[in-house]
């Protein structure tokens, strides 16, 4: 049953649906079994993504594979049960799209270049978020974008340019030319925001869970963010009391993934911080225990800016990167286009735009988004999270890209004439880049859950963290309402399932299931003398008697002998273990069968099929073999 979900965006959703190569176990065929359809805690895994979107109301939702992929995914949202009760996305197929395709890559193709028209996010399909999309939406209205075309409200003009370009103070000048920011060194166009979270909180520990390096400065801050962050120290950063993220918001200025920076490390012989960096910020914070989370809301410019810049492979990597540097390194938006790119965007609502065109080679599908007015559910839902006091108030909450630093006093002052001077230099530079903006997401135990799901460790870890969720069935009954009301779903979880075991029916007598902390799925039959603890259990299992589980995830169909033992264990569809087996932190295969009596520790069962060498490859080896032994016996 889907919860309730709030007024439209406008904004558009790409769903990047990859070919799971950390998966091997489970995704060697691509083709039939994509990774966004593995299943997350009995759902499949694009479920959690479509779902994000739902909650906050975007209903323009594409998902985006290789052509390979695309019957099987559209194949399973017309049938999954879990996916058809959400509204049914998009599929695109690019023809150029294939297994290794970068994620900045994929925003250059010419079918997606087409079908994005206005401000959007990017959503990788292995996403778990149990926050809700609509409150970082809110901190990205409030913070990062161009108010004064979302509300189409003149006043605004003076702290944000219109999407349009043009200032109420400076009619004649575009974005990209020295005065492009009005004299309170606001940002002049929309801004991105991406979103972090710390790998040693949430979940038990994953040692193989990849980690990236972000470093951020803080925003100036008013009342209201004090406020909001006092709230959160006091334990209200729950996804359903806290009122806004907006407290926990940080301007980026360099990112990369972890291994980028020990291999910068080891190059230069320690972490190089360039001069402008120091200069332009102070209170600079580096975190290396973070991920990204791959959840980044983009105006439309970037499209134009990724375009220009086809060096750029990753968006976490490259477009963040570079993205942020520009808005300290001196010279560097010129070199990487930037201006060109918001060029495209700053003609006057309805009026000519002839270098918008040159700019954008002739291709007028930009130049006409960009003098097209915001769609009327954009409006309305703008002026929703901007009307009244807090956080959201969009006069309290402007992002200035003004560093925040404190003012210089005796000999400091003094001997500042230098940087003053390159910081003057600089002023058009910083006031003319939008801000890159990160949600760095809180590390307490109560904070909703974040997380990538994308190796076999995770899958099976936070698999079992949303099996300990309370079902909406047991919290109905602790809170006194019927469970199929809508205030049952208010009050749950949004990835609690309706009951902890579907089919009790299924389940013979003298048997042990932990309900607290297992889920089991429809159509399970589990015999006699089983115990079931801390498991995840997929639709049409069988567990045959005397059979023990302990921490394990088994997709559909799987069917488990007579006294068998598993702890740990991943068992792909349709896979059988054998009666009396012992799989001590295995993967098995879908379809594949495990003989009976088979005891392994640390292993993947996978078969053999398409791995054997064909009679053309034998015979080609044998005759290299016996080439050498001519040669050896010729010496």
């Amino acid at each position: 049953m889907p919860h309730a979900v709030t007024k439209g965006s406008g904004l558009q959703a790409l769903i990047l649906c990859g070919p799971g190569s950390s998966f091997p176990t489970f995704t060697a065929n691509p083709d039939e079994n994509p990774k966004a359809l593995l299943p997350i805690a009995n759902r499949p895994m694009v479920w959690y993504p479509l779902d994000f979107c739902n909650r906050a109301g975007i209903t323009d939702i594409t998902l985006i594979c290789p052509p390979s992929a695309s019957e099987a995914i559209k194949a399973a949202l017309s049938t999954n049960p879990f996916l058809t009760s959400l509204p049914a996305p998009s599929v695109l197929a690019p023809k150029d799209l294939d297994q290794t395709t970068g994620t900045a890559a994929i925003l250059r193709l010419p079918e997606v270049r087409e079908l994005v028209t206005t401000d959007f996010l990017v959503l990788p399909c292995d996403l778990v978020c149990e926050l809700g999309a609509e409150k970082l939406l809110q901190a990205w209205m409030v913070k990062a974008a161009s108010l004064a075309d979302l509300l189409e409200e003149q006043d605004l003009g003076r702290n944000f340019l219109a999407e349009g370009g043009v200032s109420v103070n400076t009619q004649s000048k575009p974005i990209g030319s020295s005065s492009s920011a009005n004299g309170n060194g606001f940002a002049t166009h929309s801004g991105g925001l991406g979103v972090w979270y710390d790998t040693r909180t949430g979940i038990p520990t994953v040692k193989s869970e990849e980690k990236d390096f972000v470093a951020t400065v803080p925003l100036a801050k008013t009342p209201s963010h004090a406020a909001g962050t006092a709230a959160g120290a006091a334990g209200t950063s729950d996804s359903k009391t806290a009122p806004s993220v907006v407290p926990y918001l940080e301007r980026v200025v360099t990112a990369m993934p972890t291994d980028s920076l020990n291999d910068l490390n080891e190059e230069k012989n320690g972490y190089p911080t360039r001069q402008g960096l120091l200069r332009r910020h102070r209170g600079l914070r580096m975190r290396t225990t973070h991920r990204d989370a791959h959840i980044y809301v983009f105006p439309h410019w970037i499209m134009d800016f990724v375009q220009a810049n086809e060096h750029m492979d990753s968006i976490g990597e490259d477009v963040l990167g570079w993205w942020a540097k520009a808005e300290w390194q001196h010279g560097l938006p010129e070199k990487l286009g930037v201006g060109k790119a918001l060029q495209t965007y700053c003609a006057p609502s309805g009026g000519d735009n002839s270098d918008s065109n040159s700019s954008n080679g002739g291709d007028g599908h930009h130049q006409q988004s960009s003098s097209a007015s915001p769609s009327r559910s954009r409006v309305q839902w703008a002026r929703s999270l901007t009307s009244g006091a807090g956080p959201t108030s969009a006069a309290a909450t402007f992002v200035s890209s003004a560093p925040v630093t404190a003012p210089l006093t005796g000999a400091d002052a003094a001997g500042s004439t230098e940087a003053t001077a390159a910081t003057a230099a600089d002023e058009d530079q910083r006031q003319q880049m939008p801000p890159l903006l990160a949600y760095v997401h809180p590390s307490s135990a109560t904070a909703p859950l974040i997380r990538r799901v994308d190796t076999s460790q995770l899958l099976l870890t936070v698999s079992l963290q949303l099996a300990k969720l309370p079902s909406v069935e047991e919290v109905a009954l602790a809170s006194g309402v019927a469970a199929d009301s809508a205030a049952a779903l208010a009050i749950s979880s949004p990835f609690a399932h309706t009951k902890k075991v579907a089919y009790p029916e299924g389940v013979k007598p003298r048997t042990t299931v932990t309900r607290p902390d297992s889920l089991v799925a429809d159509n399970v039959t589990v015999e006699e003398k089983v115990s079931i603890k801390e498991c995840v259990i997929g639709a049409n299992c069988q567990i045959q008697e005397g059979a023990k589980l302990h921490q394990c995830l088994l997709m559909e169909g799987v069917v488990v002998g007579k006294g068998a033992r598993l702890t740990r264990c991943i068992l792909g569809k349709r896979s059988e273990i054998g009666a009396q087996s012992v799989l001590v932190d295995c993967e098995v295969q879908e379809n594949l069968l495990v003989e009976p009596k088979t005891e392994e520790k640390d292993n993947n069962f996978m078969s053999s099929e398409g791995l054997e060498a064909t009679a053309e490859e034998m015979d080609e080896a044998m005759q290299d073999v016996s080439d050498d032994d001519v040669a050896v016996g010729g010496v």
